[in-house]
């Protein structure tokens, strides 16, 4: 199979999401010079006519789709229809056109959150569709499904080189801080910093700070990713994470003690906890030869490290 080559012209669907802007500077570090990229202004991915004109006319290689509407428990609950119609549309236009404009290989990025709620752990990439979805974010799950669903048939009816990636939890760069919209890390990074900032005595978590989480960082998620589209044309998808999960407590306490806030924290019980454990299991892509270099401490010392307060003042005008 055809390996990208420096002068490839590279296609990246959401490339100003967390992300896709992770892949954007893996792929310039490693010297690929023909990435081409649209904003959602330029580009409405939900629309067919437009996608099929941009490849008609673009013709990418390969393409890496990242784009996606995405968020926290808040989000995915109250925009249910909305994450299930949108993910679909951009998801479906791009695999479809990338098949008809002779792509060479796709990556589809989907998400940890297709597997069932009460799945054993840690997560087999075989136990997809062995069980009930998570109600808070099924909208977005049952896209994300669909998403793999759509790569593995193309594959099967049509021959179409197209694999992938199911990314546990993600935090790092360019990630979204939107109280209202966020998820567990940047949400908890961000009221620790607030709280902190104005001296408050203590931080209100969400649920029971019970369920455990794994968490990748975006740059792990990229390297993953190259090395995918290099090294991995198989039909099934594969997982991507650490290996290893933290009770949300644990992460608030990692978190508290970076940022250095000395008050205490307290539980909203009333709140959702979502999925009880969330671990993928990730021994077929490590058998392959990729592991997770960056560990939780560094890679949420080094986010933190890099914002700003403008970055913090930005978000709260926009609450």
């Amino acid at each position: 199979m055809n390996k990208m080559k420096p002068e490839s012209k590279i296609y990246i669907a959401g490339h100003r999401g967390m992300v896709g802007s992770a892949l954007l500077r893996k792929l310039q570090n490693e010297g690929f010079s023909n990435v081409i990229f649209r904003t959602s202004a330029e580009l409405d991915l939900r629309n067919q006519k437009a996608v099929n004109d941009f490849f008609e006319s673009e013709k990418p290689e390969f393409v890496f789709l990242a784009a996606a509407k995405v968020g926290g428990i808040l989000a995915n609950n109250t925009y249910r229809a909305d994450f299930l119609y949108d993910n679909l549309m951009m998801e479906a236009n791009i695999i479809k056109a990338s098949y008809t404009f002779g792509v060479q290989k796709l990556l589809f990025l989907g998400s940890s959150c297709i597997y069932p709620k009460m799945c054993a752990q840690p997560i087999k990439e075989e136990y997809l569709l062995n069980g009930y979805l998570e109600p808070t974010n099924e909208p977005y799950a049952i896209a994300k499904i669909a998403g793999i669903k759509l790569a593995e048939t193309f594959r099967h009816q049509y021959g179409c080189n197209f694999i992938s990636a199911m990314p546990t939890n993600l935090y790092g760069p360019n990630d979204n801080y939107d109280l209202q919209n966020s998820h567990v890390l940047p949400a908890l990074i961000r009221k620790f910093h607030e709280a902190k900032i104005q001296g408050l005595s203590e931080v209100t978590i969400w649920g029971t700070g019970k369920p455990m989480r794994e968490f990748l960082h975006v740059d792990d998620l990229a390297d993953a990713c190259y090395f995918l589209m290099q090294e991995y044309n198989g039909s099934e998808w594969l997982n991507v994470g650490t290996g290893t999960d933290v009770t949300i407590e644990e992460l608030a306490l990692t978190i508290k003690e970076i940022i250095g806030f000395e008050g205490t924290l307290r539980f909203d019980t009333e709140k959702p906890d979502g999925t009880p454990k969330k671990l993928l299991d990730v021994s077929k892509i490590n058998a392959l030869g990729w592991k997770a270099k960056i560990s939780l401490r560094e890679g949420i010392q080094s986010v933190y490290a890099k914002l700003s307060e403008d970055h913090f003042s930005a978000f709260k005008s926009r609450d």
